[in-house]
């Protein structure tokens, strides 16, 4: 881990030469080792060689601090729990630091993005969006800035499903500041994700960065209300490059906040006017993305950056693991530890079966690290 800590902060290595040269020599271990070495063919520059011959103690020790609390982890370009969907973008990041669960980045996402200044009608349009999506099984995924973004992980959190942040920021630091409540909320029910180190403050150049993400992580993106000149372009412009659907939700044609939902209308995004839409699209892509999730899950990491083949559909049914699970989740909310103790089964297993039920819509994460059986499976 702290190879990977000293090659992310390594001036002059983006994230291009980083990927590649992880995937090069296998692992961030023997990619630090190369550079050390001074064989890699090319000058490394004097600011790069003084870092790496001794990089800044502290910075590195400080890192290390952040990821030995609870819930923090760093999953780098070699780490088979990179997730598989944001592997497959041009300009993805070479590693990412997560404060909550990780597994989530896994789970069937939608972007939900627009304007910081919404209007009332667009705020109350995020909410429903938001409500439904979130109780269809999708994660809602935004950037925790003012407006549409802080309303649709909101109304994700009050209905009790699951919420992913992308951050222009490092992972320990909130923007805008006014948000560090509903980031702890994020952060303990789902996740606060961040390319940037421990420490980095929020930068201009950052927010557009961490657009890319937000898109490469969900199987298509929503924008509410967006102005010509809104971020929420950037991401939908990310998400029609990375292949993903686009989704705008039309307005008034007096509204300065609709015209960048029709710019894109006009440019090929999808006309959007209910959730069944959205649903009806993205479920077929869903359901091939648990499918890799179920097969990572049942044989393991496969070598190398390959991702882990297509699974066979899910013997669940016939699981007596499975059953005795949903026998002792019952129709009442449990924690880990009560599914636990009513199982025999340690957590860690229960956290991956949980997950996977997830997917399948047999169960409904609660806040709190919480369950309960989905009453219309």
């Amino acid at each position: 881990m702290e190879a990977w800590l000293i090659l992310l902060r390594t001036p002059g290595l983006g994230p291009a030469a980083l990927r590649k040269l992880v995937s090069d020599r296998g692992n961030a271990e023997q990619a630090l080792q190369h550079l050390r070495s001074g064989k890699t063919g090319s000058d490394l520059g004097a600011e790069t060689r003084r870092w790496l011959d001794a990089p800044d103690r502290m910075q590195i020790d400080s890192d290390l601090a952040w990821l030995t609390a609870p819930n923090h982890c760093l999953l780098g370009w070699d780490d088979p729990d990179y997730p598989s969907l944001l592997r497959e973008i041009p300009g993805a990041p070479a590693a990412l630091f997560v404060a909550g669960d990780p597994a989530l980045l896994w789970m069937p996402q939608i972007a939900i993005v627009g304007s910081r200044s919404a209007s009332e009608a667009g705020l109350a349009i995020t909410r429903r969006f938001a409500r439904a999506l979130a109780g269809a099984g999708f994660a809602i995924t935004s950037g925790m800035a003012d407006g549409i973004d802080a309303a649709a992980h909101r109304s994700a959190l009050d209905s009790h499903g699951r919420t992913l942040a992308v951050l222009g920021t490092g992972p320990d630091l909130v923007y805008p500041r006014k948000h560090r409540g509903l980031a702890a909320e994020i952060a303990a029910s789902g996740a606060l994700i961040s390319e940037f180190p421990p420490g980095t403050p929020g930068k201009a150049e950052h927010f557009p960065r961490r657009n890319r993400i937000i898109s490469g992580l969900a199987l298509g993106t929503l924008v509410v209300e967006a102005s010509l000149k809104s971020g929420s372009l950037i991401t939908a412009r990310y998400a029609t490059e990375q292949g993903r659907e686009v989704f705008a939700i039309p307005g008034s044609i007096n509204s300065p906040l609709a015209r960048g939902c029709h710019q894109l209308i006009r440019d090929g995004a999808r006309l959007t006017e209910t959730v069944d839409e959205i649903i009806d699209e993205l479920s077929g892509l869903a359901a091939a993305l648990g499918d890799r999730l179920r097969a990572r899950l049942q044989t393991g990491p496969s070598p190398g950056l390959d991702y882990p083949p297509p699974a066979p559909e899910s013997c669940r049914q016939h699981d007596a693991d499975y059953v005795r699970l949903l026998d002792a989740l019952g129709h009442e909310e449990a924690d880990l530890d009560t599914l636990a103790e009513r199982t025999g089964l340690d957590a860690g297993a229960l956290s991956s079966m949980l997950l996977l039920l997830e997917l399948e819509g047999e169960v409904i994460g609660a806040r709190g690290g919480r369950y309960t059986r989905n009453i219309r499976s």
